[in-house]
Order: C-alpha cells, then sequence, then structure tokens
C-alpha cells in the first residue's frame, strides 16, 4: 500500500473515533488472544444497524464485546443482540464491556457454543442484521443459515472478507482463504442478494436480502 493510500485507511479508520469503552474492551480482546473488528468495520456496523433499524440482531463471534457494542449503538433503544461463541470466558468479559457501555443486560442474550449448532435453534426470518466473525471455514454455512434468519431487507456482514490481503492473491490457497473466495463467489451470484465489500478493516462483506 502506497503511503498516501495508507494514510487515507488510517484518516477512514480512526474518523468515528472510539470512546474509553472500546478501547479497553480491545485491550482485552488482545490479552485473551481475540482479534475484534476494526474501528472502520465497528462503526460501519453501527451505521448498517441503525440504518436497518434493527430490532433483533445475531452475531456470530461474540468476543469481548467490542463488535457487539458497536451493533447495539446502532440498534433500536429497545433491540436485542443475540451472540454466540463457544468461549464462555469471552462472554463474561462480554457482558461487562456491555454494562459498562450503559446497556442493561436484557439488551443482549449470550449463547455459548458453536455456530452451527446454535443458529439452527434461532427463529426463521426474526432478524434484521446477522454478522458473522466466526470460524472462517465455515462462512459458507453461515450464509445458508443467515439467509433463513433475515427478514427481506436485513443485513449479512462478514468480516475479514479479504483475510489480510490473502483473498485477492491467487498465490495464496489456505483453507480459510479458499474458503472466503468461495464465499465472495456465492454472495455475488445469489440472485436473492444484493451485494457489496466495503474495504474497511480487514474487509467487511455486506449483502441485503431482497424482499
Amino acid at each position: 500500500m502506497s503511503s498516501n493510500r495508507q494514510a487515507r485507511w488510517d484518516f477512514a479508520e480512526a474518523y468515528a473515533g472510539e470512546d474509553s469503552v472500546l478501547v479497553a474492551a480491545r485491550h482485552r480482546a488482545r490479552e485473551v488472544g481475540v482479534t475484534p473488528v476494526t474501528p472502520g468495520g465497528g462503526s460501519a456496523l453501527c451505521f448498517l444497524a441503525a440504518a436497518t433499524d434493527a430490532r433483533a440482531v445475531a452475531e456470530i463471534g461474540t468476543g469481548t464485546g467490542v463488535s457487539g457494542v458497536y451493533l447495539l449503538r446502532g440498534m433500536r433503544p429497545d433491540g436485542v443482540l443475540t451472540t454466540v461463541d463457544p468461549e464462555p470466558d469471552n462472554q463474561r468479559i462480554a457482558k461487562e464491556t456491555f454494562a459498562q457501555a450503559g446497556f442493561s443486560g436484557g439488551r443482549a442474550r449470550f449463547i455459548p457454543g458453536r455456530a452451527l449448532e446454535v443458529l439452527p435453534r434461532l427463529a426463521d426470518g426474526g432478524y434484521d442484521l446477522v454478522f458473522c466473525d466466526g470460524d472462517k471455514t465455515e462462512y459458507g454455512e453461515y450464509l445458508a443459515e443467515a439467509l433463513r434468519l433475515l427478514r427481506p431487507g436485513g443485513v449479512v456482514c462478514f468480516d475479514n472478507a479479504l483475510w489480510h490481503d490473502r483473498v485477492p492473491d491467487p498465490a495464496h490457497r489456505d483453507p480459510e482463504t479458499t474458503a472466503i473466495r468461495e464465499l465472495l463467489r456465492a454472495v455475488r451470484e445469489n440472485d436473492a442478494l444484493v451485494p457489496t465489500l466495503l474495504p474497511v478493516g480487514d474487509g467487511l462483506l455486506c449483502a441485503v436480502r431482497r424482499g
């Protein structure tokens, strides 16, 4: 990346800014080995949650609550975030993060477990937005579940859609990169979706489910 492009990217990433709650959650993420969305990716999620007037959001990958705070801040005041993570300790930290951000316990539903075991239990057409930041090799299966979960006009988003700049480079053929390439193709070719690939953070793939 040229110095000018890097400067533009840095400026865009820092544009919305982050408060002490998010800074602390990022610090705890580093401590437990979790990589949260970047500030640019988080602000995009907040924007999309607000634009869809989201009341019900499903999140795959709770982490320490960084993306959850962004989503909750964009959602309706009566909205509920359903967040799934295989690590109960991460969800315990996220609960503390949400409380520090001023959200009551009723604003988030924490479900520990593997996403592909939990998602089938969620209601068809019951969600305005689905955010996926879990196992990259399962992204294709997350897409299938998201299409079932979303209402018409709902939005699905996938973090790490560029996967550390490996996705555009055909020399990289590791399982994660290959799975993300297949996801990008599947989303683009699905007539039920209107997609876009946002160059924020590590890439944020988003698509609207047609009515």
